[in-house]
This record gives C-alpha cells, sequence and structure tokens, in this order.
C-alpha cells in the first residue's frame, strides 16, 4: 500500500532488467508498455475487443462503473481518488503518499487492522498506491464478499480514523521507505524523481514526491484532515467494480452505502501546465553508492489523447521497447555500452494512467570506461533515424503488434487489477470508462509520416533534458574528468 510496491519494486524491475545480459528477458512485473517482450513477429493482433462497461454517477457526485466478468468467481473492486503528487500543498511534499497510508489505519466502524483482517479473512487481497494524479485503493476478493468489501470502503471513504498516533505511526513508515528506497539504494529516485525535477518547471510536476524529510517531518493533523476534506470526496473519485456479481443488485449496494456521503467542496484549481522546453537541460548528481554511472533522458511528451501521443507510444515500441528495440540494438548489441536499455512514457504506471505532463524517458547504466558523450553520440543517432527518415510500414505494424499485445495482457489477468485501473483512470481522467473499447483505434491511425513529423516536433534535442549518475570516489569527490 504504497510507492514501495509501485513505484520503487517498478522502477527496480526497470533497473534490474538494464543490468541483465542482453540476451535475458527482463523481469515479470513491468508496467511500462509492452516491456515483457523482445519478439520480432510481425503477426498481426486482433482488435476485435469490447469490456462490459456500464456507467453511473450517483447525486453526490460518486462515479460508479461496473464490468460484467463470470469466467472467474471473485471480483475486484478500486476506489480512485482524484488526488497524487501533483495535488500536494507546497512545503509539504509526500503527503499524498503519507496521506494513502493514513487511509489504512482504520475508520469509524472498522478500527485499525479489522479492513485487513476481512479481506484476508475471505480469502482475498488488497493494497493501494499514490501515482501522479490519483491514489488508488484494490481488493479481490470471492464475489460472496463483495458486499462487504463496498460497505468496508464506504466506511473508510465517510468516517476515516486520523489521529496524532496513526499520523506519527506512518510519518516514521514512510520516513523509512524514503532511507530504502532512496537514500540508502544505489541510484536512489535518479530516474523517477530526480529527473522530472530537472526536466520540468512547475512545481506541481517538479518537486521531490516521494517527500523531503523535513516536509515530512512538519505534517501535522490539521494538515491530514484539510487534505481528506479537499480531495477525499464521492466528487472525487471513482468506484469501479469489475468480476462476477450481479448488475442490477451491486448498483443498488453501492447507492445505499456511499450515496448518503456529503459530496465534498469544490476541489482547489491547480495549473500543472508545463511551458514548451526549447533549450536542451543537463544535469548531474553524485551517488556514493553506484558502482557505475548511469544516464536518464527525458522528453516531454504530447497531451494525452492526441493522434501525436499514440505516435509516441508506437515510438517507444520502436525504440527501447523488447530487445529488438533500436536503441537496446545500438547501445548494447552493437556498442557494448550497457547490458540494457530501458524507459516508456509514465514509468511510474503506463501509457494511459496520467492526466498531465509527461515525459517520455530513456535510462541506461553504462560501464565506467564510455563517456556520456559516447552514449549520447548512439543515442542521438539512434533517434535522428526516426526523425528524419520513414520508418517501413512493417516496423510500425511490428510495434504495434507488441504495444497492443501488452495492452490486452493489461486487461486479461485473473485479478483484473489492469481493467479496473484503466477503467478508473478513463473515467477519472475523461469521464469516459468505455473509452477502453475505442482505445486501439489511435494506434492502428499511427502512420510513418505521423511517427517522422511527432519525432521530428518532440524528440528534438531542445525539448529534453539529459541527466548523469556521477561516481564519487572514496574521498567523496567526483573523479577527474567527470566535471
Amino acid at each position: 500500500m504504497d510507492i514501495q510496491r509501485g513505484l520503487a519494486a517498478g522502477i527496480g524491475a526497470l533497473v534490474l532488467a538494464a543490468c541483465q545480459p542482453a540476451d535475458t528477458p527482463p523481469e515479470t512485473g513491468d508496467t511500462s508498455a509492452a516491456a515483457e517482450t523482445g519478439s520480432s513477429t510481425t503477426n498481426s493482433v486482433s482488435t476485435d475487443f469490447t469490456v462490459d462497461v456500464s456507467y453511473h454517477q450517483l447525486d453526490n457526485g460518486l462515479r460508479v462503473v461496473l464490468s460484467q466478468d463470470h469466467t472467474v468467481p471473485t471480483a475486484t473492486v478500486g476506489v480512485y481518488y482524484g488526488v497524487g503528487f501533483r495535488n500536494e500543498p507546497r512545503g509539504r511534499t509526500g503527503f499524498a503518499h503519507l496521506f494513502e497510508h493514513l487511509m489504512f489505519q482504520g475508520s469509524r466502524n472498522l478500527p485499525h487492522g479489522a479492513f485487513d483482517n476481512l479481506i484476508y479473512g475471505s480469502g482475498g487481497v488488497n493494497n493501494g498506491s499514490t501515482r501522479y494524479d490519483f491514489t488508488n485503493y484494490y481488493e479481490v476478493v470471492p464475489s460472496n464478499a463483495l458486499q462487504a468489501v463496498l460497505w468496508a470502503e464506504a466506511d473508510r471513504m465517510a468516517f476515516p480514523d486520523l489521529d496524532e498516533n496513526q499520523l506519527n505511526n506512518q510519518r516514521e513508515v514512510v520516513r523509512n521507505e524514503v532511507f530504502v528506497n532512496v537514500i540508502n539504494q544505489p541510484y536512489g529516485g535518479w530516474i523517477w524523481i530526480d529527473l522530472p525535477m530537472a526536466a520540468n518547471e512547475n512545481w506541481h510536476n517538479a518537486h521531490n514526491f516521494y517527500g523531503d524529510l523535513s516536509d515530512l517531518d512538519a505534517a501535522s493533523l490539521e494538515d491530514a484532515q484539510t487534505f481528506f476534506d479537499q480531495f477525499y470526496a464521492p466528487s472525487n473519485a471513482v468506484l469501479v467494480v469489475a468480476g462476477d456479481f450481479d448488475r442490477e443488485e451491486t448498483l443498488g449496494w453501492i447507492e445505499e452505502m456511499f450515496g448518503h456521503i456529503p459530496a465534498g467542496d469544490p476541489l482547489p484549481e491547480i495549473d500543472t501546465s508545463e511551458p514548451r522546453q526549447d533549450e536542451e537541460k543537463f544535469a548531474f548528481i553524485e551517488d556514493d553508492l553506484a558502482n557505475q554511472p548511469a544516464l536518464a533522458v527525458g522528453y516531454h511528451m504530447p497531451p494525452r489523447g492526441t493522434p501525436e501521443y499514440y505516435a509516441m507510444a508506437v515510438i517507444d515500441q520502436l525504440l527501447v521497447q523488447g530487445d529488438d528495440s533500436r536503441l537496446t540494438q545500438a547501445i548494447v548489441n552493437e556498442e557494448g555500452y550497457a547490458s540494457g536499455v530501458f524507459g516508456g512514457i509514465n514509468l511510474l504506471g503506463n501509457a494511459f494512467n496520467y492526466n498531465g505532463p509527461m515525459l517520455w524517458t530513456v535510462g541506461l547504466i553504462h560501464d565506467s570506461e564510455f563517456t556520456v558523450s559516447d552514449v549520447m553520440t548512439t543515442l542521438d543517432a539512434t533517434i535522428e533515424e526516426i526523425r528524419t527518415e520513414p520508418v517501413s510500414e512493417a516496423d510500425v505494424e511490428r510495434a504495434r503488434t507488441k504495444l497492443l499485445a501488452d495492452f490486452y495482457g493489461t486487461v486479461d489477468t485473473a485479478t483484473r487489477f489492469g481493467l479496473v485501473d484503466l477503467l478508473a483512470s478513463f473515467a477519472l481522467f475523461d469521464d469516459d470508462p468505455s473509452r477502453i473499447n475505442r482505445i486501439t483505434e489511435g494506434f492502428q491511425q499511427v502512420t510513418p509520416e505521423l511517427i517522422r513529423q511527432t519525432a521530428q516536433e518532440y524528440l528534438r534535442p531542445g525539448n529534453r533534458t539529459v541527466l548523469e549518475v556521477r561516481l564519487a570516489d572514496e574521498d567523496g569527490t567526483t573523479p577527474e574528468g567527470e566535471e
């Protein structure tokens, strides 16, 4: 129920993949688009795809998405609140994640530990996570436990147990995560904290969302109550139920259990927009724990849902995802600079579950004998091919096949986590969960010419930030020649 599982673990898998030999497949669990396959198949994936979607809104503004699927006798419940890292108040970095922890500490009718006991006692599982634009809580239980889980989530939404002891306890838990996952970890938050901080200008996109220790220490119970009152309301939430259940019966339960909760006040207006970047940025950090240098490059993405956005998803497949990707071929197989290249759109989730400025990222951990200039020369040459030379129809089809295969794999899992996540994201950000049945259309419209035009604008050097991880000598100084 924390960033450790959803962020650090996910990025850790990416870093581990980068440290593996080129012929070793990446670890499972990678959430970046189509990272699971390095296949070069050109077989088309069928686009005949329909998810059952029933969309409703209660009088208090709570959006409800129901998706029936009787193939497995379980139900997956997801409650998504439209608040994430970007919504944090200045001086309270890391607060969105801290508050996620507080929501697991009990509610009026379920004291601390009772919620987990309810889920585990029924043979289910539960967790939560914090992302750029939402915080979620989800459970998978046998179908006959669905009513009890809905009641528990309603109790948590209406009456969370916020007290000083719980705040102090969870503050220490989060502080420990910061030390374990960032401060005392080689490469730490290099690619998922430091790079966005260097690349973005708007504080809401550029602050340390895991939390500066001083900000975490300063968080008060009053802050927690204000945060809850502002963001944890039905009018800022989506409830998704997917799986084996009766639609009308379940909707009746939801109306009964959630309908009485006050809608909440209007959300505070937060400008998360980023100015156009015209000049290349460079930054570096020194890492006493790293044993090899590392390099990350972040390009600002096109707006989500535009034709260029879909083209960038295909470009991501062409350049980064899989052993057949162009950057892997050039940097790993031909030049031998590193044992792997990783990256993608939205490293803290996937290409669909965000709603604001985003980076397309390339990262690698390279041998010390090679310079940043060596790596960047090869990277630039490979990317310039995409910008100037037409991509073949066969390459576009292969990239599209990999992307769609990964999309279908995300949706079609026994836990239905991926399905619930997409339905909630499309409801929360687009007010249109049925978009899940049209998402493949955007990829089908991508052409070689659209790829070239998109690369010309969004893969230009002036649109990127380059971040180095430099090694420190035993005396703590930067090795000669790395200034």
